[in-house]
């Protein structure tokens, strides 16, 4: 099993967590515009550092695939 597939088997394996959904969405669509604050909101409504940390790098992974994915259909139909 290659790289990629290890992260495949880990993003396809990881539940979400419905209580972070909001916040998953955001990591999924514009990670880039998520601010401490909204960190420390979920950290201070209960939700353990190690279950973001997880969950954040899980869509992550997942969101970064789909677009390697796309890219690779597209180099397909160019060559």
């Amino acid at each position: 099993m290659g790289p990629i597939d290890q992260l495949r088997a880990v993003a396809e394996k990881t539940v979400p967590d419905p209580s972070l959904q909001p916040y998953l969405e955001k990591v999924h669509a514009r990670a880039w515009t998520i601010t401490d604050a909204e960190v420390q909101a979920l950290k201070d409504a209960g939700v353990p550092e190690d279950t973001i940390f997880e969950q954040t790098v899980a869509v992550a992974i997942f969101e970064g695939l789909r677009r390697l994915d796309a890219a690779e259909r597209v180099i397909g139909d160019v060559a």
